[in-house]
């Protein structure tokens, strides 16, 4: 509601703008302002053109990023949830910036599912089941829950039964899947009758994963954030029966998107670190007769 607002963030002078407006308005065959002693205030045609006006930009604007982003080759925006960037990604991009350092990658950490063309994404990690309608969608391995903790906590609780003397950690981050995927289900799969302590609460699926790391107690993991602290012996499974999500990471981009170089090998890589540690997913077993 200001002319030389306006005019200075065009970067046009005062009286270009109006001009502007004025030919917008003889277009229109009305006023659009009022022109008020140092203000101006929409009239009822500018309040009717406003909105689809600023939608209109905003949707040409999305569109040109889009249109510039297909041109560029060296740049990957991704987003994924705070835990899985935490436990999984930050831990292994040196990684993957020594193999291509011509990639300039950034980071948005966020559990808010963000749009590829607003938030100018180009890459998403998302769990959970989709479908994911107008994308490329990659599910990547499977995700289980096991029981996870120290190596000196493990020495103390040498079977599930004994679980019942041990501070269980919850992870409320995966109360959203159908059926319940905790410890009370852990406990029903493996047939063990236990009253069982609960400890502490966490939202965040790596916080609860740092605090089995500090030997505050066992944890219900989830592979993709306890997989390279069981590589490397940070954590151990005593009991490696895991129970199934049937949720999934999933790599996402725009279809089309997926040829693109950097995105073409930032998947790649992905699925080269997936399989590191495939070997120990290898090692669990699902089959209920082997559960003890």
């Amino acid at each position: 509601m200001s002319f030389a607002k306006a005019a200075a963030e065009l970067n046009v002078t005062p009286a270009a703008l109006s001009f502007q407006i004025k030919a917008l308005e003889e277009h229109l065959g009305a006023p659009l302002f009022r022109r008020l002693n140092r203000a101006v205030e929409l009239t009822d045609a500018g309040r009717a053109l406003a909105p689809d006006a600023k939608a209109a930009f905003e949707q040409l604007t999305a569109g040109w990023r889009a249109a510039r982003r297909t041109q560029d080759h060296q740049s990957l925006t991704v987003t994924a949830g705070p835990a899985f960037t935490a436990k999984w990604l930050a831990p292994r991009l040196y990684e993957f910036a020594q193999s291509h350092p011509e990639i300039e990658l950034r980071f948005s950490a966020a559990l808010r599912v963000m749009d590829f063309a607003r938030d100018n994404i180009d890459v998403a990690i998302r769990f959970g089941f989709g479908p994911d309608p107008g994308l490329y969608s990659l599910a990547l391995a499977e995700e289980w829950v096991v029981p996870v903790m120290t190596p000196q906590l493990a020495a103390r609780y040498p079977t599930p039964q004994s679980l019942s003397d041990a501070v269980l950690i919850v992870d409320n981050s995966i109360d959203f899947i159908s059926p319940p995927v905790n410890w009370a289900a852990w406990f029903d799969m493996m047939g063990v009758a236990v009253t069982p302590t609960y400890g502490p609460q966490f939202s965040q699926a790596d916080h609860a994963v740092d605090a089995a790391l500090a030997g505050v107690g066992v944890v219900l993991g989830r592979r993709a954030l306890i997989i390279k602290d069981l590589a490397e012996g940070r954590l151990v499974a005593p009991y490696p029966y895991p129970l199934r999500t049937g949720a999934r990471f999933r790599f996402l981009c725009r279809e089309g998107a997926e040829t693109r170089p950097q995105i073409a090998a930032f998947r790649d890589w992905i699925l080269q670190e997936i399989e590191k540690t495939a070997h120990i997913a290898d090692a669990m077993i699902f089959d209920a007769k082997d559960r003890k």
